[in-house]
């Protein structure tokens, strides 16, 4: 496995610039320190760090001429949002460049950029990662985002959902409906888990 994971490396340093680059190896460690502190595959957490931007430095003209190739369906949003489409995009890039075949990696590629409701835990430590890297320094609360979502991947995904809808919200940027399900989601998970612990210490 190490030595398919450095074959990708190489192949994926082609197609991105130098800073997505350093980026990507940021989450491809993050995403492994994540997967190690609550028990869950590393070999998956790596890879799937490793490739969830593998679309992302292509041209948008050429975005939407690869996804009418892999039959790559857009969304509304998505369409009037081409930096929304890498996520999708990548899915098949994974599959017919990198040979990726494992359905846990592929949606956590997936879902790496707006988030969904529900998520599995390797989904929830791309998105998780992809945010707390450690060349990440502008997004607001980050060490705390840090520090609680090595405590709890459920407590994480709602801190962070919640600082980038308030970030969408101030820059005007359009919202994805999957980001907003998924912070009502998480957020009613964090209410009833501040209840428990309220009615605990009562």
């Amino acid at each position: 496995m190490k030595s398919e994971i450095a074959k990708f490396e190489k192949k994926l340093k082609k197609y991105l610039d130098k800073e997505r680059f350093v980026h990507t190896q940021g989450v491809m460690y993050t995403a492994a320190a994540l997967a190690m502190a609550h028990g869950a595959d590393m070999e998956k957490a790596r890879i799937a760090g490793l490739l969830h931007d593998c679309a992302k430095c292509i041209p948008n003209k050429k975005k939407w001429k690869l996804c009418d190739k892999y039959h790559v369906l857009l969304s509304e949003c998505e369409q009037q949002n081409p930096f929304l489409i890498h996520a999708k995009l990548g899915v098949a890039i994974a599959k017919e460049k990198y040979g990726i075949q494992d359905e846990e990696i592929l949606s956590a590629i997936r879902w790496h950029t707006t988030g969904k409701d529900n998520m599995t835990d390797l989904e929830k430590i791309v998105y998780i990662a992809d945010y707390i890297e450690p060349q990440r320094d502008k997004a607001p609360n980050l060490e705390w985002s840090r520090k609680v979502s090595f405590m709890d991947l459920n407590e994480g995904m709602y801190y962070i959902l919640k600082d980038s809808l308030s970030y969408l919200e101030r820059s005007g940027r359009t919202i994805d409906p999957a980001t907003e399900k998924a912070f009502h989601y998480y957020e009613t998970m964090h209410l009833t888990k501040r209840g428990k612990e309220k009615k605990n210490h009562e």
